[in-house]
């Protein structure tokens, strides 16, 4: 059986044929997979688990289909939505996952990750991860009436390509040093993150040999997603 991971699909109502590529993938390659790991940046933002946004719970409604039929579907906060909490997993049947994690996929140890807490040369989102992931940022963020929090949304999104557009190519990449201390941690030679929407296969040296780290590509674009079963795993397209 295979195991399907993919991550920053950003699903948000005004890109409405991003959520159709994304529920063709569920009805077409992860049925009857074994596992789904989708690994942060689900929703372009997720304003709380109280959201009723019908798009939004369309999707949701598809992932509790594919976890009804017995694939288990695992799913990471990643810097769009952190607030991704019980009653989203109650309601689509996803398992949150931690941040980093390691699975098993195809008999092989895996490290799963967002990607974001890796590019630690971008000292100011680096700051900005700190507090949002802060339970008690968190919990003053959901308390806020849903409009308040569309429009922080918003305003957080609009700083955030401000920054891109300015920052150096390398700031917004992660960190060589952080990879290897993450792979060192977790004593795993595989790991697959999103986050950067740069798809690709690098390999690092590493004191107990080499490791191969996969990054998943955003679904604004190429949507490269990963495939693993028992003959070893394959970036493939996710067709539009």
């Amino acid at each position: 059986m295979s195991d399907w991971f993919a991550s920053d699909l950003h699903l948000d109502p005004s890109a409405p044929e991003i959520a159709a590529r994304f529920l063709r993938f569920l009805a077409g390659p992860v049925r009857g997979a074994r596992a789904l790991y989708l690994l942060g940046d689900l929703f372009e933002a997720w304003l709380g688990d109280d959201d009723p946004e019908p798009a939004h719970r369309a999707v949701i409604a598809a992932i509790a289909a594919v976890a009804s039929s017995g694939t288990l579907v695992y799913v990471m906060r990643g810097n769009r939505d952190f607030l991704l909490g019980k009653r989203f997993c109650d309601d689509s049947g996803a398992i949150l996952l931690d941040d980093p994690a390691v699975v098993t996929a195809g008999g092989t140890r895996v490290l799963l990750s967002h990607g974001d807490g890796l590019c630690t040369d971008d000292r100011a989102y680096q700051r900005l991860r700190a507090l949002v992931r802060d339970e008690r940022v968190r919990r003053s963020f959901e308390r806020l009436p849903l409009e308040a929090r569309r429009r922080l949304a918003g305003e957080a999104r609009a700083g955030s390509r401000e920054h891109l557009a300015t920052a150096s190519e390398y700031i917004t990449d992660v960190n060589p040093q952080a990879v290897s201390a993450l792979f060192t941690a977790a004593g795993v030679g595989t790991m697959v993150h999103g986050h950067t929407h740069r798809p690709a296969v690098h390999e690092h040296t590493l004191d107990a040999g080499v490791g191969t780290r996969i990054v998943l590509g955003d679904w604004h674009g190429s949507a490269q997603v990963l495939r693993w079963d028992e003959t070893g795993w394959k970036l493939v397209p996710c067709p539009a």
